[in-house]
């Protein structure tokens, strides 16, 4: 059944270094710098003070925006302050600092039977909860999930490609915790009244495959689709074209062609909220790289200094040259390491000083490798010329907004242009330009 999209490229992957390692539950961290903006949408508003005390699960961020989410503590403890602090896509936000007392006690919140709950109750309770997607984009799962009039989806997909080089995450939750991310695929698949879904699966995840397969082999709607490797196979709009053979429209999303995806990750997170009571407070984290010592996926508190983990895994063995939250692709390098965990915090990748290679920019030969790879059908080399020339109305015209800011372009350009870079630089300047 599965198609191939068009473009896309074939990088070494390194996922050898955590792939076979049990997940492991991350050190109790002494304090937790919980950031307000973790998502897409408004910033949450503090609802707590310096000498406030919290346990985990506490409320201690919400906004009245339609499209935000709520934040909670990870730690139970003693609110030390609310201030800017680093952010690893910010540069400084505000954040509540907390410093734990060691109790490690839970405020949870009613739980329900993910068999019977009520779709409305289902979204009040991922609303509560705090859920967004934990592919990286972070969009508020309560707000995905509530379909605009006159929308209709008749397909759900689970994405568990995990395409990015180096993380493993998601594929570590698909085979240790099975049972779970199939309740929370089948809770979303009744809230939004999907006759049919499909898991999507990179082949080089054979145990993954093997076990979602087991678990759902008597259920007639629902499919595993082992997938061929390929960078960027976990784009939303790459696999709804591999799966189901249908061209999401640029500027169009998945819902205009009756299609939703979510991330296994997201799909564990909903389980949780609806049978446990649990809010968004900690997520996986593959903490990976040559150099770290003893790389894993670690089970990570919200708000933990990305520091902490790298010496929880033993510490580097050599100096880094780069460090990257995310995966090498798509993720932010990062000027300091007291930056936190954020719900979209995929990965801490280490890569070592020889790792590193540093170019000089060179003319553009035209050779259009860029445009070959470009999985989204974009013309690299004139939206380049464009922001280049500062021609940023123009932009427009080559359907910028649809870049995924992969990374395929620049992976290939014999030039060392720094493509993403630019592109990203020409979306600023539209969106300077549209609020102004």
């Amino acid at each position: 059944m599965a198609q191939v999209f068009n473009g896309g490229i074939h990088p070494r992957y390194f996922r050898e270094l955590t792939r076979d390692k049990p997940l492991r539950e991350a050190k109790l961290p002494g304090e937790v710098v919980i950031p307000l903006s973790q998502h897409i949408g408004a910033p949450a508003e503090p609802v707590v003070k310096p000498g406030d005390m919290v346990k985990v699960g506490t409320l201690i961020g919400r906004s009245s925006k339609f499209i935000s989410a709520s934040v909670h503590s990870s730690l139970s403890g003693r609110v030390t302050a609310v201030e800017s602090r680093p952010h690893p896509v910010l540069g400084n936000a505000l954040a509540v600092v907390i410093e734990g007392d060691g109790k490690d006690e839970h405020e949870l919140f009613s739980s329900q039977d993910p068999e019977n709950v009520s779709p409305e109750e289902v979204k009040k309770l991922i609303l509560q909860a705090g859920i967004v997607g934990l592919g990286g984009a972070a969009f508020p799962a309560h707000v995905k999930l509530t379909l605009p009039e006159g929308k209709k989806v008749d397909t759900f997909i689970l994405n568990g490609a995990e395409c990015e080089p180096y993380l493993t995450g998601d594929y570590r939750i698909m085979v240790e915790r099975t049972d779970d991310v199939v309740g929370g695929l089948k809770i979303i698949k009744r809230i939004l009244k999907a006759e049919k879904a499909y898991v999507g699966i990179e082949e080089d995840k054979a145990e993954a495959v093997k076990s979602m397969s087991e678990a759902l082999k008597n259920e007639k709607s629902i499919e595993v689709i082992p997938l061929k490797v390929k960078y960027p196979q976990g784009g939303e709009k790459q696999l709804i074209k591999t799966i189901l053979n249908r061209e999401v429209p640029g500027g169009s999303l998945p819902l205009d062609v009756g299609c939703m995806v979510s991330n296994v990750g997201t799909a564990l997170s909903v389980y949780e909220a609806v049978s446990f009571g649990k809010p968004l407070y900690r997520r996986v984290v593959t903490v990976t790289g040559a150099i770290v010592k003893n790389p894993v996926n670690l089970l990570a508190r919200i708000g933990t200094r990305i520091g902490d983990l790298i010496e929880e895994c033993g510490g580097l063995s050599e100096n880094a040259g780069k460090v990257i939250t995310g995966g090498p692709m798509m993720g932010l390098a990062q000027y300091s390491l007291d930056v936190p965990v954020i719900k979209g915090t995929t990965g801490i990748l280490c890569l070592g000083e020889k790792e590193i290679s540093f170019h000089e920019e060179l003319p553009c030969i035209r050779c259009a490798r860029c445009v070959d790879v470009c999985p989204m059908g974009l013309l690299p080399t004139e939206m380049r010329k464009k922001v280049k020339a500062g021609h940023w109305e123009e932009l427009k015209d080559y359907s910028l907004s649809d870049c995924l800011e992969c990374g395929c372009c620049q992976y290939v350009c014999p030039a060392y242009i720094p493509l993403v870079h630019l592109f990203k630089l020409g979306k600023s300047e539209l969106q300077r330009i549209r609020q102004s």
